[in-house]
């Protein structure tokens, strides 16, 4: 708590608070989006530093038609000037007013995507607001414990060194994350500020919200917070990174909403390196991560790509395969991580965020390399449908099914496999989305193929005829 002395607020910061929170909490006309957990279509498309209308068209000539389900997008506050992406990180106001966009074109980039079919999980700075001192994107001046219209001093907390021992609950959830000024989330104020931003994101009918460094926001903080929204089911999805021994833990924010699983990216990047995928075949809840249901899971992102913690684009057949897999296996609802290629690890969007076209001016878009974007619409099919027919060489050869819904083989291995596989689907003609071969299912469930090096096979009930074929 703070000392007594404290500095009075504004008149026109409490003004704003009492204005903002009765049209949100009063009026009936406010619109809401329709937000829920993940459905049929639990694939996140993570297009990481994307402008706001690059992202509208990617909704409408990929993500609808492949079949994700959410795309998940940067963050839409004003944040500090610079061409780092971590800039995007560094909130100095609420406004819609960043690098990526402004507010007309966050909307109209709603709006494509759901005319797409394409839910949109925005991705909230609420932990913290920018260090330093300057002018915003958005032309909002500011220094760091003070920024006009929003927080003072008194709505920081009283830890003023950075967070440096994760074993300490209290200094991982009130001192500074690499030295950002870090908000008092325990006190009313903040909170109901805090609620007013993602409220107005729902009013601009976003679907769900990605809680930023959630680990160092006290879980019953975020409750808090959320029992605020105009939307309280509003679908939310939380950074809890996992550490052994450490004081948080993700599951004390499984009551909130779903929590992200790293864990899951690390282990497919060992498995994958180092290991054997023989030994997936419990891989999940077996391996004591958070219930499937409400893990979020990744094989990288913009973060794990650079602090090396995971695979990467620069991997290759491991991290194309990692996402076979993922797409393919029954646990958590998965992100597609979608950036563009670096050498400096703070280097910032391409064309300043704007995507001409995939894989160009060093935009990796793997969310449509052939090999993962075919997944998608897989993952789709065998939704809901448990793990069948499993093999495995006792390396790294291995193959399954997902019901009489889809089956999928993996070859992580330098030689050729060609075999007999045992499947539970109906018998007939289908395509194999990840060469675009036909492959025949006899009356016993059986078909044989070759698979090369490095490669994989998947089929999928509602993909029985190739084009062309």
């Amino acid at each position: 708590m703070k000392p007594p002395n404290r500095i009075p607020r504004t008149a026109t910061a409490l003004a704003f608070v009492t204005a903002v929170s009765a049209a949100f909490l009063a009026a009936p006309g406010v619109p809401t989006a329709v937000a829920s957990a993940p459905g049929d279509r639990d694939v996140t498309a993570e297009l990481f530093e994307w402008k706001y209308d690059s992202v509208a068209k990617e909704c409408k000539d990929t993500l609808g038609p492949a079949g994700y389900g959410y795309v998940e997008v940067s963050p839409a506050t004003e944040h500090v000037q610079g061409p780092q992406w971590w800039t995007s990180y560094q909130p100095v106001s609420y406004k819609i007013a960043g690098r990526l966009g402004d507010r007309t074109s966050f909307k109209n980039m709603v709006d494509a995507c759901h005319a797409a079919g394409v839910k949109v999980v925005a991705d909230a700075v609420i932990n913290h607001m920018a260090a330093g001192s300057g002018t915003g994107t958005g032309g909002s001046s500011y220094t760091k414990y003070n920024y006009p219209g929003i927080y003072q001093s008194q709505d920081m907390d009283d830890c003023t060194s950075q967070v440096g021992n994760y074993s300490d609950r209290w200094n991982v959830q009130h001192c500074e994350l690499v030295g950002l000024a870090d908000l008092d989330t325990n006190e009313p104020y903040v909170r109901t500020r805090i609620a007013q931003y993602l409220n107005d994101l729902l009013s601009l009918l976003v679907d769900g919200l990605r809680i930023d460094a959630a680990k160092h926001i006290a879980t019953e903080d975020i409750a808090a917070i959320k029992a605020q929204l105009t939307n309280p089911s509003a679908y939310l999805k939380q950074e809890v990174i996992y550490g052994a021994g450490e004081a948080v833990q993700p599951t004390e924010y499984l009551p909130n909403g779903d929590v992200q699983e790293f864990r899951y990216g690390r282990d497919l990047k060992r498995v994958f390196t180092s290991e054997k995928l023989a030994y997936l075949k419990n891989f999940g809840e077996g391996w004591g991560y958070l219930p499937s249901a409400q893990a979020g899971v990744f094989v990288d992102n913009w973060d794990t790509e650079r602090n090396g913690s995971t695979l990467t684009y620069k991997d290759g057949a491991n991290y194309t395969l990692a996402n076979v897999f993922m797409l393919a296996w029954p646990y958590g609802s998965p992100d597609v991580h979608s950036g563009y290629e670096f050498s400096d690890n703070d280097a910032g969007p391409p064309n300043g965020g704007t995507v001409q076209a995939c894989w160009t001016d060093g935009w990796k878009c793997q969310h449509k390399w052939p090999e993962i974007q075919s997944m998608v619409a897989f993952h789709n099919t065998a939704r809901g449908q448990s793990v069948t027919n499993w093999w495995d060489n006792g390396n790294n050869q291995i193959a399954f099914g997902r019901g009489a819904k889809a089956y999928v083989a993996i070859n992580h291995e330098s030689s050729v496999l060609t075999r007999t596989f045992q499947t539970s689907l109906p018998a007939g003609a289908y395509c194999d989305v990840q060469s675009g071969k036909g492959v025949t299912v006899d009356s016993s469930g059986q078909f044989t193929a070759t698979l090369g090096a490095n490669t994989a096979l998947a089929l999928q009930a509602n993909s029985r005829t190739c084009t062309g074929s």
